[in-house]
This record gives structure tokens, C-alpha cells and sequence, in this order.
């Protein structure tokens, strides 16, 4: 699908007449935990809230940025990007959890991706049979901001699915032989699309949250390193989201 078939799309994504535009950098949060704590922690600071499908958003002011999720799955996040760009995002950050299938990951490892591959049924509609990435620059001052504050920082590729009850052992042994991908979620290589297509800048920061290159799958969910790190790099991204755009 390219620009020139645009007039053959029914439904376009736009801001409605009584729909107010949002800032142009923000965070888009996967999991509905932190969604459901962020949102009501920068409600608490005086962010405003608008309606956003069956997600939360909130804007807020100095500096101006906004935050927005749950947003569960390639489908679901595209939806909710789209409608983000349509308000005004042109800076999005990604922030979720993944899985390990490189034995180099670890639970609780910080991961800024550098290039997506596509197990989901999203992307291709945007760029169909293409290898994906997040915006080059934006990803790079965002892997620095985590660098010069203390983190480890990895720049793994992912693989994104529909199925996360039909992960097959010898098909992600396979991706991380011969694709050299090593961790995967639901959603990055969707979204990598999405921001492409409609030419924003896009990029995730993945905390590993399980292990799936051992004998037997190894979840990190509730380990407090995990805990520790995934709410260190929330709160480092809040404190940051609203000046990326400045330099």
C-alpha cells in the first residue's frame, strides 16, 4: 500500500471538530497496570484527560506532552497511534515489556530496539514484506537519555506476534539463528510501521520481563529487579518526554 492509493482508503484516521489536538511528543504505554498508574499519577499533577476509543490519554503542560495506553496488541496500538498522529503526535515513544529468546537477555534488561520483523497481521498492510525499524535519530537520543543516566541499554530486534500462546521453541531458536532477533512482543514492529508510513518519529524501551531461551519459560513478572527497573525507566522517560524535540 503507498501514498498514490490513498484515495482508495474508505476510513482515515482525523481529529474531530470537538476533538482538542495533543502535544507532540508522548509516551504510549502497552500493559493496562501501568497504563491505569501512569495516566493517574499525571491526572493527580493536573494533566487533562480526553476520550480516546477504549484507552486512557492525558495531556499535560510544562513541559507539554502527552501519555496514553493501554494499548494491547498490533491491531489495537496501530488503531490508537493512528488516532494519536490524527491529534497532533509527532514524537512517540513505545514502552512495554518483552520477552527474551536471546540467552544474553536477561529479566529486567533495558531494551531500545533497533529494527523490527513482523509476525503479526498489521504491518502489512503499511509496508507489506519489509523489514522494519524505528526512526534512526529518535531512537538513537533516546538509547543516550537512558546511557548517560545510569542504564544498560540493548539493541536487540524484535518479533512481534498475534499469538502468544503459539510460540514455538524451534521457530524463535530459528529467529534468533538467522535473524539475529532477541526478544519478542506484540506490538514494535506494528507501530514501527505506522509511524513509517504516516512519517513520524518512533521508537520502543522494552524492559525483559521473561525468559523463553531455556529449557522451560521462565516469566520475571513479579521479581522485584524487574519491578525495580520497568518503574526507573518509566519515571526517566516522564521526567525526559517533553524536551526530545527541543535539539
Amino acid at each position: 500500500m503507498t501514498d498514490c492509493l490513498k484515495e482508495d482508503i474508505i476510513i482515515q484516521p482525523r481529529r474531530g471538530k470537538k476533538e482538542k489536538p495533543v502535544p507532540e511528543n508522548g509516551l504510549m504505554l502497552v500493559n493496562p497496570s501501568e497504563a491505569s498508574e501512569c495516566l493517574g499519577r499525571l491526572r493527580e499533577g493536573g494533566a487533562k484527560g480526553q476520550y480516546l476509543f477504549n484507552s486512557g490519554l492525558v495531556s499535560t503542560g510544562k513541559p507539554r506532552f502527552f501519555a496514553a495506553g493501554p494499548a494491547i496488541g498490533a491491531p489495537m496500538a496501530a488503531l490508537t497511534l493512528e488516532k494519536l498522529i490524527a491529534l497532533g503526535a509527532r514524537r512517540i515513544i513505545l514502552f512495554g515489556w518483552c520477552g527474551a529468546i536471546s540467552p544474553t537477555l536477561k529479566i529486567g534488561d533495558v531494551l531500545v530496539p533497533a529494527a523490527a520483523f513482523s509476525g503479526e497481521g498489521t504491518s502489512n498492510y503499511y509496508f507489506p514484506g519489509s523489514e522494519l525499524a524505528p526512526d534512526g535519530n529518535f531512537r538513537s537520543r533516546i538509547r543516550q537519555l537512558f546511557l548517560e543516566n545510569g542504564f544498560a541499554v540493548r539493541s536487540d530486534s524484535v518479533w512481534s506476534t498475534d499469538a502468544v500462546y503459539r510460540e514455538d521453541r524451534n521457530m524463535l531458536k530459528e529467529l534468533y539463528r538467522e535473524k539475529c532477533v532477541g526478544a519478542i512482543d506484540m506490538e514494535f514492529s506494528a507501530l514501527c510501521a505506522v509511524a513509517a508510513f504516516r512519517k513520524v518519529q518512533f521508537a520502543g524501551v522494552l524492559i525483559v520481563s521473561d525468559e523463553l531461551w531455556g529449557e522451560s519459560w521462565r516469566p520475571g513478572f513479579s521479581k522485584q529487579y524487574f519491578t525495580d527497573q520497568k518503574q526507573a525507566a518509566l519515571n526517566l522517560l516522564l521526567a525526559n518526554i517533553g524536551y526530545l524535540g527541543e535539539k
